[in-house]
């Protein structure tokens, strides 16, 4: 799997950081692929359809 550009990793990293209140290292310290998992996770919370 390739790295993200620096504008994808930006908006994983706002997007986490905005629904988790993580640090920022934290976020970063984080494999591309668990980042793409937490992001999926958010837009399940975020569907109305979803049943919690």
């Amino acid at each position: 799997m390739s790295r993200p550009s620096p504008d994808h990793l930006l908006q994983e990293t706002a997007q986490i950081a905005h629904h988790f209140h993580w640090s920022l290292d934290t976020i970063l310290d984080l494999e591309h692929r668990d980042r793409q998992r937490f992001l999926d996770e958010i837009a399940t919370m975020n569907d109305p359809g979803t049943a919690a």
